[in-house]
């Protein structure tokens, strides 16, 4: 039971101490657009950018090569099948529907505390917008790994093990609570990353996920949520300038006629 305590505390230590810190501060400096992914892929990526991508990138790496780690069958007792081990000899009859719903609770939790009155670090349409973007992309990314990998469930159940659908949306929930309020109190992250833990946790007592499915998801989770931060244009909700108006003043002396056009500027 000592690895599976030990993994997923040091998933939310890492969650909540690098996600929720140093990402949010050097998003706070960093300007970005779409034309950084242009940058990026000709190799001419400027220096502020290409740090901004390298810490958004550190934590899901990690995590990724953690939960490669433990694919391997191993004598080490840090690998799925010891971990499933413990699960089936200390919990064998663990189930619970609660992880279905807790993946989504930090969304709920954002919004519920942008109607209550504590303001986030974008307005509604950005949030939004922010939102979607993660939500798409660590659903392209879970799903299209699920069918190309092709792992079988512990439980048998069903070929779409690797990596973990409800792990990845729970760290991508979490890392999101953590963009918008983490600069607020740093409870807010800490909260957001014990609910996605909890939900991995979960995952693999219900004997739906090995502990490697739930440590890659929980990277693709937090690289979705950083991507779409990393990429945003921050223009949604935002006023279009009016455009100047021209008018036109036509005048008569008695004797000859003229035209004059006078342009106004907002």
């Amino acid at each position: 039971m000592k690895n599976l305590v030990a993994t997923f505390l040091s998933i939310w230590l890492v969650g909540c101490g690098i996600a929720s810190g140093q990402f949010r501060k050097q998003y706070e400096k960093t300007s970005t657009s779409f034309s950084f992914q242009k940058d990026l892929y000709m190799g001419q990526v400027p220096h502020g950018k290409s740090k901004a991508f390298q810490k958004a990138i550190a934590v899901p790496l990690m995590l990724t090569a953690a939960g490669l780690y433990t694919q391997m069958d191993t004598e080490s007792s840090f690998n799925k099948y010891e971990v499933r081990e413990e699960r089936n000899e200390y919990l064998p009859d663990f189930h619970t529907h609660v992880d279905d719903y807790l993946q989504y609770a930090p969304i709920a939790a954002v919004y519920g505390l942008n109607l209550a009155g504590v303001k986030g670090k974008n307005d509604f349409a950005n949030r939004t917008a922010l939102l979607i973007k993660s939500e798409i992309l660590v659903g392209v990314l879970t799903y299209t790994i699920k069918n190309v990998t092709a792992v079988q469930r512990p439980d048998s159940s069903s070929p779409n093990s690797f990596p973990s659908g409800h792990t990845a949306q729970a760290f991508a929930a979490a890392t999101f609570m953590a963009k918008e309020y983490g600069h607020k109190n740093v409870w807010y992250s800490i909260g957001a990353y014990t609910v996605a833990t909890s939900v991995g946790v979960m995952r693999v007592m219900n004997n739906r996920h090995w502990i490697t499915d739930v440590l890659v998801g929980a990277g693709v989770g937090i690289f979705s949520t950083n991507m779409a931060y990393l990429t945003h244009q921050y223009k949604w909700g935002k006023k279009h300038k009016k455009a100047g108006q021209t008018t036109v003043i036509p005048s008569y002396d008695g004797r000859s006629g003229m035209v004059s056009m006078v342009y106004q500027f907002h």
